[in-house]
C-alpha cells in the first residue's frame, strides 16, 4: 500500500505541502527515494489500462486540505489494488484452463474436426490371486483348482489317493476396456483374459480367452456372456468355476439390441453352435463308429432375452432355440448322420432386502448341456424297439412278430437350479450361501458311468478391507451322480487373496 500511494503521489505530481516527506510521515515508509516512487507509479500504471486514465489529470476540489487529499489518494489506490488483484486472478484461471487443455489435447487439430477429449475413455484393469486349497478327497487332477462336481471320482481311487494340496493363480485376469462416442452413438469394447487353461490346456497356468468384443449402438460383436445366461445369478464366491446348475458360457455371437433403457433390456442373437455328443453304448455294438461320431453344426444358435431392474434388484428370462446335428467320418455320405431340435428357457432374478441379496434361478431344456455351467449332453442314442415287418404272411394263432432294435439320436432333456444369498455384515465383511445341482434325463443307450446330476454348495467369509483388495475362506461340498446311481462326493477349504488394480488409480476417469 505504501508503494502505491508514492506511485499515486508521483504521477499526480507534488501539491503544495504534499511533499515525498509529507506522505512519508503520514504512512510511515522512512527514507524511500521519490524516483524509486515514481518508477513504481509508472510500473503499475503499465499494469493496467484504468490506472493510467485514473491518474491521467488531478482532478482535486478546491480548498483541499492535506488530510483530505491523502485520505482521498488513499481511496484511489485501495481500488487500484482490488482491480488488479481480480486482473491476476482472471489471468491465473485463463492460464490454468491453458494448461488443462494442453494437457487433455483439447483443440488440437485431427481428422474429422477438433477432438473432445471426453468423448472417449480407456481403462485397464485386472487382478492378481492365489488360491490356496486344501482337498479333502480327490477330483480329476487337470481340474483340482476349482471344484465342478462332473470331475469328482465316483470309484474309490480312480484319480489316486485322497487328500490333496492345491496353490494356484490361475485366476488372475487381465483386461483393457473403451467406451466413448463415434459418429453421435455410444460405443464400448472390451478385452480381458485369465490364466485358467481348459480344453487342451486343462490344468496348466495359461491364457484363457474371457471377452472380446466391441459394441456401438444396438449391435454388439464378438465373445462375451451368451444372453441365454443371466451373469448377475453368479454369487459372491472365490471358487473359479462357481454353482453348476446355472447357464454360464461366453460365446462368440451377432447380437442386436431392441431396447435397452435404465428399466427395460430386449436383445437378440445368433450364436456360435458347440455341440456336446455322447456316443453312448455305440462303442460297444461298433468301436469304430462310436469313435468318428462327430458334431455337425450347420446353424448358428438363436438367443433371446427380456430383463426388468430397478432399484430392487431385477428380473429376467431368456431363451434359446437350436439345431444339434451329428454326422460319422470315414463313412459313405458320413452316415449315419442326423439332427434333433434344441430348446431351453431360463428364469432367474436378483432381489435385495435389507444387507441380502437373494440370487435364484431356474432352467429347463432339451440339447442346453453346452451352455451349462457343468455337467451333461446336448445328444445321446437312444434305443428304440419297433416290430420287423414279416416276409410271409402271418396264418391266425401265430407269435406275434419278432422286435428289431432301431437306434435313434435324441436331445437330452436337463433341468437345474441355483439358489443362493449373498450377505453384506458390514462394509468390510460379507458371506455368501446357497445351493445348485444340474441334473439330466438319460436315454436308455448311455453307459452306466454317463453323468447324471451334479449338486454344489459353498459358504464363505469374506473381508475387503479396501475395494482393492479382498480375502478369506470358502467351505465347499459337490457331488456326483453317475446313469447307473454310483455316486461321489468332495469338500474343500480355500483361502484367497486378491489384489486388483486399475489405471483409474493413476490416470483418473
Amino acid at each position: 500500500m505504501d508503494m502505491l500511494l508514492l506511485a499515486a503521489s508521483a504521477m499526480l505530481g507534488a501539491s503544495p505541502g504534499v511533499t515525498a516527506g509529507a506522505v512519508t510521515a503520514t504512512d510511515n515508509v522512512g527514507q524511500t527515494d521519490a524516483v524509486a516512487a515514481a518508477a513504481a507509479g509508472g510500473n503499475l500504471a503499465l499494469a493496467s489500462p484504468w490506472t493510467a486514465s485514473a491518474f491521467a489529470a488531478d482532478d482535486a476540489p478546491a480548498g483541499e486540505t492535506d488530510k483530505q487529499r491523502i485520505e482521498r489518494l488513499e481511496n484511489m489506490v485501495e481500488q487500484l489494488s482490488r482491480r488488479l488483484d481480480e486482473q491476476d486472478r482472471q489471468e491465473e484461471a485463463a492460464e490454468r484452463q491453458r494448461q488443462e487443455q494442453q494437457a487433455s489435447g483439447q483443440g488440437e487439430a485431427v481428422a474429422g474436426g477438433p477432438r473432445t477429449p471426453s468423448d472417449h475413455h480407456l481403462e485397464l484393469y485386472g487382478f492378481a490371486q492365489v488360491d490356496a486349497i486344501q482337498d479333502f478327497r480327490r477330483v480329476d487332477p487337470d481340474w483340482d483348482a476349482t471344484l465342478r462336481p462332473s470331475k469328482i471320482a465316483t470309484t474309490d481311487g480312480q484319480f489316486g489317493s485322497n487328500g490333496q494340496t492345491v496353490f494356484s493363480v490361475r485366476q488372475s485376469r487381465l483386461g483393457a476396456k473403451a467406451n466413448g462416442k463415434l459418429a453421435n452413438k455410444d460405443y464400448e469394447a472390451k478385452f480381458e483374459f485369465d490364466m485358467y487353461g481348459v480344453g487342451g490346456d486343462a490344468g496348466q497356468t495359461t491364457i484363457r480367452l474371457r471377452h472380446a468384443y466391441a459394441r456401438w449402438g444396438p449391435i454388439l460383436a464378438g465373445q462375451t456372456n451368451t444372453l441365454f445366461m443371466d451373469g448377475d445369478l453368479f454369487p459372491n464366491v472365490v471358487d473359479y468355476w462357481g454353482p453348476a446348475g446355472m447357464v454360464f458360457v461366453r460365446n462368440p455371437q451377432l447380437r442386436f439390441y431392441l431396447a435397452d433403457s435404465p428399466t427395460w433390456v430386449v436383445a437378440m442373437a445368433l450364436e456360435n453352435p458347440n455341440d456336446d455328443i455322447d456316443p453312448g453304448a455305440i462303442r460297444l455294438i461298433d468301436p469304430e463308429l462310436g469313435t468318428n461320431l462327430r458334431p455337425n453344426e450347420e446353424l448358428p444358435d438363436l438367443t433371446a432375452m427380456v430383463r426388468y431392474q430397478g432399484d430392487w434388484g431385477h428380473l429376467q428370462l431368456s431363451g434359446l432355440a437350436r439345431k444339434i446335428g451329428f454326422d460319422t467320418l470315414g463313412t459313405v455320405d458320413n452316415e449315419p448322420s442326423g439332427s434333433e431340435f434344441g430348446w431351453g428357457i431360463m428364469a432367474g432374478g436378483a432381489f435385495k432386502w435389507g444387507m441380502a441379496t437373494f440370487r435364484v434361478g431356474g432352467v429347463y431344456g432339451k440339447g442346453i448341456a453346452s451352455y451349462m455351467n457343468d455337467g451333461g449332453m446336448d445328444l445321446a442314442p437312444k434305443v428304440a424297439l419297433l416290430p420287423v415287418v414279416p416276409t410271409q404272411p402271418i396264418f391266425p394263432g401265430a407269435p406275434p412278430p419278432p422286435l428289431a432294435t432301431l437306434l435313434e439320436a435324441q436331445a437330452v432333456p436337463l433341468w437345474g437350479l441355483t439358489a443362493y444369498v449373498d450377505l453384506q455384515w458390514t462394509k468390510e465383511l460379507s458371506s455368501s450361501l446357497g445351493y445348485s445341482f444340474d441334473a439330466v434325463d438319460n436315454t436308455n443307450f448311455q453307459e452306466p458311468t454317463a453323468f447324471h446330476r451334479g449338486e454344489y454348495a459353498s459358504t464363505n467369509l469374506l473381508w475387503a478391507p479396501d475395494p482393492r483388495l479382498l480375502t478369506g475362506l470358502e467351505i465347499l461340498w459337490g457331488r456326483r451322480t453317475d446313469n447307473d446311481g454310483n455316486k461321489g462326493q468332495d469338500v474343500r477349504a480355500q483361502f484367497s487373496f486378491k489384489v486388483s488394480f486399475t489405471s483409474k488409480d493413476i490416470w483418473g476417469d
